[in-house]
């Protein structure tokens, strides 16, 4: 169960914050040899890590358009429906960050601008197992689309038989991905970086995973392979004063401890009875979840702290930087300007974070492990490359060019200012 701390001082906060750490010495090892491994010996290594894996014995990978097809008829009417209601509001809220471009005349005859352009090639890795996420799909495939992004490309790893919940597929089909091939794991990232002789290689990598496809996604980086943003187990915190529902609170973390036992989640209020209700609850409602011992693994990784004021709960949150955070508190409102790091953020008592998950239409795909204090979540941004643009007419070298000159002298780079002075003497001819 959740530990219970009362009034830290704020020189122990840094140890409060700090999430469940995992011993990655031998996880590199493995993960190295994986990347290698897919790098030299191409699909055959897929092969390979599938049987080793996931069982799968096959040299077919690639989901044919049959196999996609079949898919659909196997999903139910109300989870299409669902899914189809997700999809419009993810589609909304996206091609709502369209951005018109806007020509700026920094000085007169000087016009700049920004244009986007989409990536050209992008990979999506979804997780399959106990947890098909079917849902990341449409938070990664819809802002591709709508991006422009012209190949977009799915791995996820495969059962025994060769079969991918068809959840999975119906909804990469909704989404206009036709290029699927099962792989899962660090060798799908090693596949999508590196490419393979069935797999191209992309330009960057979205997705969530376990530790391995985690830490693959870092090593590619390192060869020069995007990736969305550093990312680990999930995580919560919520803030409640005396007026919160402790099911509400209860049932909110609880969704965060399924995904993992290595997840966390932080409850802060400045009410102990709330915080005691609250733990309660979550005996209660721990006994009702069919993933409940990883559930209750995640609890003991997680912490329940009792703080002076709410001021102070936004205090520590700031510190946290978490990947989501739950506002259940009177008047949250007044105190969004103090929010400065956070992934995602739910205001009110019925702004569950499963809203987020789904169908609200935000995107889930956030910074974990702190890295909200400087990354941000998926949205359209993170499949475009914003291209700057200048025009400069004879007036707007006039105005800039001998500033120019001046600049280029003082760094010692006369290359420079001759490109400007040459330039200048042609206007001074006219």
């Amino acid at each position: 169960m959740m530990e219970i701390i009362k009034y830290p001082d704020r020189l122990e906060w840094e140890a409060l914050i700090r999430r469940p750490v995992i011993d990655k010495t031998n996880l590199d090892k493995k993960i190295i040899r994986i990347l290698n491994d897919v790098r030299i010996k191409g699909d055959r290594a897929i092969f390979e890590y599938n049987f080793k894996y996931d069982g799968y014995e096959s040299e077919v990978i690639e989901l044919t358009n049959k196999e996609i097809e079949k898919a659909a008829c196997s999903v139910s009417g109300a989870l299409k429906e669902a899914i189809g209601l997700a999809s419009k509001n993810i589609t909304t809220f996206h091609t709502s960050q369209t951005e018109i471009p806007t020509t700026i005349e920094t000085s007169e005859g000087v016009s700049c601008w920004i244009e986007s352009r989409a990536i050209e090639r992008v990979g999506l890795y979804i997780p399959g197992g106990t947890a098909p996420l079917f849902s990341s799909i449409l938070m990664l495939a819809i802002p591709a689309k709508i991006a422009g992004c012209k190949e977009v490309i799915l791995c996820t790893p495969p059962g025994p038989d060769g079969e991918i919940n068809p959840a999975i597929l119906y909804t990469a089909s909704l989404c206009g991905i036709t290029t699927i091939f099962k792989v899962g794991g660090a060798q799908a990232i090693a596949a999508m970086a590196y490419g393979t002789e069935s797999i191209p290689n992309v330009y960057k990598i979205f997705g969530p995973g376990n530790q391995f496809v985690t830490r693959a996604k870092e090593m590619v980086q390192l060869d020069g392979i995007a990736i969305d943003m550093p990312a680990g187990p999930s995580e919560l915190l919520i803030i409640s004063d005396k007026d919160s529902n402790p099911a509400f609170v209860a049932a909110d973390l609880l969704s965060q401890c399924e995904h993992g036992e290595d997840s966390q989640v932080i409850l802060l209020s400045d009410s102990l009875d709330t915080i005691s209700q609250t733990i309660a609850e979550i005996g209660v409602q721990v006994e009702l979840l069919p993933r409940k011992d990883i559930a209750k693994r995640a609890l003991a990784n997680s912490k329940a702290i009792l703080l002076k004021s709410i001021n102070e709960c936004f205090d520590f949150s700031n510190e946290y930087a978490p990947e989501h955070l739950i506002l259940t508190i009177n008047s949250y409102k007044s105190y969004l300007g103090q929010i400065e790091s956070a992934g995602s953020v739910f205001l009110g008592p019925l702004s569950c974070e499963s809203a987020g998950d789904y169908a609200s239409g935000t995107n889930h795909t956030l910074p974990t492990n702190g890295f909200a204090r400087a990354y941000s979540g998926v949205s359209l941004d993170s499949f475009i490359k914003k291209i700057s643009f200048q025009e400069i007419n004879n007036k707007g070298l006039i105005n800039i060019g001998k500033h120019i000159a001046y600049m280029a002298t003082a760094e010692g780079l006369i290359a420079h200012k001759n490109a400007v002075s040459i330039r200048l003497k042609t206007i001074d001819n006219v």
